[in-house]
């Protein structure tokens, strides 16, 4: 049973073991497990409330720390928010602003020689790194002892991975082969320092190809429509209508159920049933691998000492709004999984539903828990006195998020905006500029856009203020604002648009 932050630190200060304590000199330095996933929402996790997909293992870290139930991606896109976590910037300064997929913009796709990572720091403070599973950015990796990464995308099955820089082919499903080399790291790593894992999993990213033994699960469930599933859209920009992301077009399950002889009712309803579930399973080997390594750490005797981090790079929508994919600054898209646990000297079962945290909080908070200096580059902000359990009365009000993939797979429009407890604004940017305009508390499901009510201009223009202001403070700078052209890419991924 969850209990509350107020609970958990009266519950810590009873038994003697206040959090400040955890540093002194005469604890070890605390090991860090990072757990990232791709693409998965908030909610595909049981414990922030999933009834369908059980996770055990995940909320096991979750019971062991804080689950935080406000964190965000700052950039729908894996790439961007992959280099948002390691650098603790947002996307418009690390400058990686793309996944490669569409034409070039001013930007990379990988990070640059001189940036500083948190992995980095940690190996430069005497802590053995490594990293296995999904890497994604166009850089080799940097700042780690070893690394097992997938190239590129990586695949589901029997995945080709480069080891140190040799390319070795293994066997099995991919989240088995990641749990293998996570576990197979460990066990070989020198055992008189402190280490920094970065265990990164392919799921649930496309194409949803779970490992033979949960092909079948949830195959008699009927995964209920989303509150917003046949959404029209009306009211909404331009850019969003024309965003190649409607669920009824997504090829992938032709071949498993969903021909394209089926009325587009019909196939809308049956992607939604295979992509769910699909979608879910992928889920399944994750949360088992997460398992395996945690019972590894435990039986060694260090999980205890151990912070676990489990996050994912960005959310998904499963069918809501008819969508699929990320990218739109909506809720599906930007909310992920967001837990930190420290079994030796964090509260338990902590669950924080009050202050707004981002994936740039994420290098900051690991090496101010681990006693180490903070760059002044990073621009996320420390948890450690929200884990702590302190009133910060100065948190943040409101987040930045930030989309500049376009033209590209999907054809999303180049979009920013804020978003507080209680609103959020979206601009797209480039010309014809549109905006949308969110009551978050009485339309927590984002359908009716305010942006052209008279009756909100007031809140209109002061959130454009606050956004202005948030990107002045992040050093962030226009781009050119011009008209592209038309989008050539469709959502299939693979190129222009398919016909029909």
């Amino acid at each position: 049973m969850f209990v509350s932050r107020r609970q958990a630190l009266a519950q810590v200060l009873a038994t003697g073991a206040a959090f400040g304590s955890s540093l002194n000199p005469e604890r070890r330095r605390p090991n860090i497990l990072f757990f990232l996933t791709d693409d998965q929402r908030r909610d595909a996790m049981s414990a922030y409330g999933n009834k369908i997909l059980y996770t055990p293992n995940l909320d096991r870290i979750a019971a062991s720390g804080t689950r935080f139930e406000l964190g965000f991606a700052t950039n729908a896109l894996c790439r961007p928010s992959r280099a948002s976590i390691l650098t603790g910037q947002y996307s418009h300064s690390h400058q990686v602003l793309t996944n490669g997929d569409g034409r070039d913009l001013p930007g990379r796709d990988g990070l640059r020689r001189d940036q500083i990572t948190f992995p980095q720091i940690f190996r430069q403070n005497g802590y053995w790194t490594a990293l296995a599973g999904k890497w994604h950015l166009a850089s080799e990796p940097g700042g780690f002892d070893e690394y097992a990464i997938l190239p590129g995308q990586g695949i589901y099955l029997d995945p080709p991975m480069i080891v140190n820089g040799a390319h070795v082919q293994f066997r099995g499903h991919v989240e088995d082969v990641v749990g293998d080399q996570t576990i197979h790291m460990l066990e070989h790593r020198p055992k008189g320092k402190p280490f920094c894992m970065l265990s990164h999993f392919k799921a649930p990213h496309r194409e949803w190809i779970p490992a033979a033994r949960f092909a079948d699960r949830f195959a008699d469930v009927h995964i209920p429509e989303p509150r917003t599933f046949n959404d029209t859209l009306a009211g909404r920009p331009k850019a969003v209508r024309d965003a190649e992301d409607k669920l009824v077009d997504l090829p992938d399950f032709r071949d498993r159920g969903c021909p394209d002889s089926l009325t587009r009712a019909e196939r809308k309803e049956c992607n939604l049933q295979q992509l769910v579930k699909n979608y879910y399973r992928v889920l399944l080997g994750v949360d088992e691998n997460v398992g395996r390594i945690l019972d590894y750490l435990q039986d060694e005797g260090e999980l205890e000492n151990t912070i676990v981090v489990y996050t994912s790079d960005n959310g998904f929508f499963l069918g809501d709004h008819g969508l699929m994919d990320k990218r739109l600054m909506y809720e599906e898209s930007i909310a992920v999984p967001f837990v930190i646990a420290w079994p030796a000297a964090m509260p338990k079962g902590v669950v924080d539903d009050k202050h707004l945290v981002i994936n740039c909080d994420f290098a900051p908070t690991l090496l101010d828990l681990a006693g180490l200096p903070i760059p002044g580059s990073m621009q996320g902000k420390s948890l450690k006195p929200l884990l702590e359990g302190k009133n910060v009365p100065d948190w943040r009000a409101s987040i930045l998020c930030e989309y500049f993939e376009y033209p590209a797979v999907h054809c999303v429009r180049m979009n920013r905006g804020i978003r507080t407890h209680d609103w959020k604004l979206i601009h797209f940017w480039q010309d014809p500029q549109e905006w949308e305009l969110y009551n978050l508390r009485d339309d927590p499901g984002e359908t009716r856009n305010l942006a052209a009510d008279p009756k909100y201009r007031q809140t209109l223009d002061e959130l454009k203020q606050r956004l202005q202001q948030l990107r002045e403070e992040t050093h962030d700078v226009d781009l050119p604002s011009a008209d592209p052209g038309p989008c050539e890419f469709g959502i299939s991924g693979d190129g222009p648009k398919r016909s029909g």
